[in-house]
């Protein structure tokens, strides 16, 4: 018999600190596997939870320019939230379906992505740890955290892809470092709409990414909603994810 899943799509793009809100309220009230996706506005800068904000990001940049910069629960390193979209899913580590291994939880994640990626024309790879590349060329990352035997794993997909923008919020302070960097970059980070060179419509990337979900886990989605519990959750949380302390905190 097959698992109900929900499944959250979020129709209008929402801020930072409301994204990692509801990621973290889906986590803490998590009774049956629940995938979501979801876009930003405006456009953000997300950092890893061990990274120093002041080391990673310039700061002055993003205010001039309407960019919001969130401390994410998860480790890893900074990342633009732009021309992309993003997923989470929160599973019980005892699900009959899945591995509390990490290593052996982020293949199985992956390949639902990669089954995905295939059903609109891409070749993708997984790339241990949290990765996906398409002819080598990097399309998604992902990072994971677990709390009461609940892990959260949210990524991105890149649709497209501006590096020139991505290094002026990054912070690199040497100039031919700096030009060094965004041409390897170039070189090394791609897109749907780069490998597919057609324009999808989202809707039609988060159907793609949810047959990919279905192959791999075997599972049915119920199209659903925060609930009333997670809702207050999520406010409680976006106060949180909103304040200086969380952000600037190392």
């Amino acid at each position: 018999m097959k698992q109900e899943w929900r499944l959250i799509i979020e129709n209008e793009p929402i801020s930072a600190y409301e994204n990692m809100a509801i990621d973290t309220a889906l986590q803490s009230h998590c009774d049956q596997p629940v995938l979501r996706f979801y876009t930003w506005k405006p456009a953000s800068v997300s950092i890893g939870r061990f990274q120093n904000l002041y080391d990673e990001v310039n700061i002055n940049y993003c205010k001039e320019n309407n960019i919001d910069i969130v401390r994410r629960i998860t480790g890893g390193g900074a990342v633009f939230h732009d021309q992309e979209l993003t997923y989470s899913l929160c599973i019980n580590e005892d699900n009959i379906y899945f591995s509390k291994d990490l290593h052996e939880s982020y293949k199985s994640i992956c390949e639902a992505i990669i089954k995905g990626l295939s059903l609109l024309g891409m070749d993708a790879k997984y790339v241990p740890i949290n990765d996906l590349i398409v002819n080598g060329k990097k399309i998604s990352g992902c990072a994971q955290t677990r709390k009461n035997n609940v892990i959260l794993q949210h990524g991105t997909l890149l649709i497209k892809v501006d590096v020139d923008k991505m290094f002026k919020i990054l912070n690199v302070s040497n100039e031919k470092i700096k030009d060094k960097l965004i041409s390897d970059v170039k070189q090394r980070v791609t897109s749907i709409e780069n490998e597919t060179g057609k324009k999808f419509q989202i809707n039609d990337i988060i159907k793609a990414m949810t047959e990919g979900f279905k192959l791999q886990f075997k599972c049915d989605f119920l199209n659903s909603k925060l609930t009333q519990d997670e809702i207050n959750t999520m406010y409680e949380n976006k106060v949180i994810f909103e304040s200086n302390k969380w952000n600037h905190e190392r």
